[in-house]
């Protein structure tokens, strides 16, 4: 069970001792009702579940539900002061981690000890009723960490001023957009002055300048303030500008913590699909309906201006590509696309060649070519995976080359930090759909 600060012996504010979270999953039996099912369906299976909880009472249980281990073993102790960075997979288990040490749930197995109060920003707008206004729900949010109306009266105009939402104070946060909501849930978890601010990954909904804002604020609460900070992000450049110290989750248990800048470069080459060189090979592949027999991609580059591989572009950059493509029988027809994903696998942008881009290139001969795609691209400076696929252009669909090739998260590279005069605000939320320029040549 989690427990209440009692003191340590030391300055350790946060110990988590064998932490376990367990979840009961449930299953629909084989022959079960469906969401489908007709009224003779639910009758015939009604009959079977009794007399087969007639004849094996006990296997129902085990039939109908599994147990799934979200954390299991999981050790740590985080110091005062700290700024603790929280990295992993979808389903590694960070959300539930927090959850726990923000009280929202409770731990199956282990322990925790926390030593003062603690600001959660789990999600946009966490702990805000929506009815209220802005001004209220800053209010509603420091009396729930045990604040006095008049520590939350001397903060309000620092929150309001970070939170830029002074126009709309008197307005339901109902309205707010998504950006609104979060920045106003930062300004008021990050200024009514917990011991401990939790964050997860909630800054991606701001732009980038708002989410410079927040890092530079929660540096400041841990450098200057003498608080922690445990924050959850996909986004590895923030990780490393912010956080000393990493703890990398895989499966719900902890792979590696330590030093964030080894901790990141053991995560990021556990997820880097290739080498340098790009090379893709036979199992890299996924095939729609079946294995084609013209076009597959055999390597992937991203080149700077001198056409040397590189790992990372500028922000606000070009991204030059290098495919290799091998052709074992005459093609036509085939588009070919790339879609970028961020590391926690959401999509943002895909793009392919258009018919304005040489029609002429979807007819291949037997030969390998090289392709060279350059578009202008605007992404936040963080780390990202590119996948490719191949397509059929209207009017080939029912040829023998209907098949699609998928390579999946094959090249990882990442955007680099903006300069500090740069303008360097983007949209957020949306997709961005680049103009992209292709040429290929045959080499062999």
């Amino acid at each position: 069970m989690g427990q209440a600060w009692h003191g340590f012996m030391s300055d350790t504010i946060i110990r988590v001792e064998n932490l376990g979270k367990k979840y009961i999953i449930g299953h629909r039996p084989q022959g079960g009702v469906s969401k489908y099912s007709t009224l003779r369906d639910s009758l015939v299976n009604s009959a079977k579940s009794f007399w087969q909880n007639l004849i094996k009472p006990k296997s129902r249980v085990k039939r109908n539900q599994e147990e799934f281990w979200a954390l299991q073993d999981v050790s740590f102790e985080v110091k005062q002061g700290e700024c603790v960075g929280i990295i992993g997979r979808n389903g590694a288990g960070k959300s539930t981690l927090l959850k726990i040490l923000s009280r929202i749930t409770e731990p199956t197995t282990g322990r925790i000890e926390i030593g003062g109060r603690v600001a959660s920003l789990l999600e946009v707008g966490t702990g805000f009723h929506p009815e209220l206004t802005g001004r209220e729900n800053i209010y509603l949010s420091g009396a729930v960490l045990g604040m006095s109306r008049q520590e939350i009266k001397r903060k309000f105009d620092e929150i309001v001023a970070f939170a830029e939402v002074e126009r709309f104070l008197d307005t339901p946060v109902k309205r707010y957009s998504s950006g609104m909501y979060m920045r106003l849930a930062f300004a008021v978890a990050a200024n009514l002055e917990p011991e401990i601010l939790v964050v997860d990954e909630v800054l991606a909904v701001g732009d980038i300048a708002f989410q410079k804002k927040c890092l530079g604020k929660m540096g400041e609460v841990a450098r200057e303030e003498g608080r922690t900070v445990l924050f959850v992000s996909h986004n590895m450049v923030a990780i490393r500008q912010l956080c000393r110290q990493s703890i990398w989750l895989n499966c719900g248990t902890i792979k590696e913590q330590g030093d964030s800048d080894t901790v990141i470069s053991g995560y990021l080459s556990a997820e880097k699909k290739k080498n340098e060189e790009g090379w893709i090979s036979t199992k890299d592949h996924f095939y729609y309906y079946q294995n084609p027999r013209g076009l597959t991609f055999t390597r992937i580059q991203i080149i700077n201006e001198q056409g040397q591989p590189v790992s990372s572009i500028p922000f606000r950059g070009e991204l030059k590509l290098l495919l290799e493509l091998k052709v074992i029988e005459p093609v036509e027809g085939i588009r070919i696309g790339i879609v970028i994903h961020s590391l926690d696998g959401n999509l943002i942008t895909a793009f392919h060649q258009t018919d304005k881009s040489n029609i002429s290139v979807t007819h291949f001969s037997v030969g390998v070519y090289h392709l060279y795609m350059n578009t202008q691209i605007d992404l936040m400076p963080n780390y990202y995976m590119i996948s490719l696929f191949t397509k059929p252009l209207p009017g080939f669909w029912s040829s023998q080359h209907s098949s699609w090739d998928y390579v999946e998260n094959i090249f990882m590279f990442s955007v680099e930090q903006p300069s500090e005069n740069e303008e360097n605000i983007l949209p957020s939320g949306s997709m961005i759909l680049p103009q992209s320029e292709w040429n290929f040549k045959k080499v062999d």
